[in-house]
């Protein structure tokens, strides 16, 4: 398992430019990015697997167009459930905080791809401990203090 894509924007609802590297910003997100802050989706995930699904369906795609932070290879997002703990790279801890999203409206994503699998197959956490993360960092999940099994 690991990031294959990091991605920031500068306004919410618009694609994202694939950075090589961010700074997560403990209970904050990444910095500098437009869906950090004080609450529960500080950050997006989506796989490269789903993009890779997007693209074999005939939408022209990459890294950051479905509005996603980190693209990663080889992690079951939508099968992760909510309070499940990743180690990003070496320091950063994230917090799995909701599995997909309700869009009210169709977004800049929609129209420019056709689709957006975000609401679908994206999952959002919080930055449980920050520090600097790569692309092609190792991604390992770890279990939250307390938790069963």
């Amino acid at each position: 398992m690991k990031i294959t894509s990091i991605a920031v924007s500068k306004t919410k609802g618009t694609r994202k430019e694939p950075v090589e590297q961010a700074l997560l910003v403990t209970e904050h997100g990444i910095q500098g990015d437009a869906h950090a802050g004080a609450w529960h989706r500080q950050v997006s995930f989506l796989a490269m697997e789903s993009i890779e699904k997007a693209k074999a369906a005939g939408l022209s795609v990459g890294f950051g167009d479905f509005a996603e932070n980190i693209a990663t290879e080889g992690v079951d997002w939508v099968g992760s459930p909510v309070g499940a703990r990743f180690r990003l790279g070496k320091s950063v801890l994230v917090e799995i905080t909701q599995i997909g999203k309700e869009c009210h409206k169709k977004c800049a994503i929609y129209y420019l791809a056709g689709d957006c699998i975000m609401p679908r197959e994206g999952v959002f956490a919080r930055v449980i401990q920050g520090g600097v993360i790569r692309c092609g960092d190792n991604i390992a999940r770890v279990d939250a203090p307390g938790a069963a099994g």
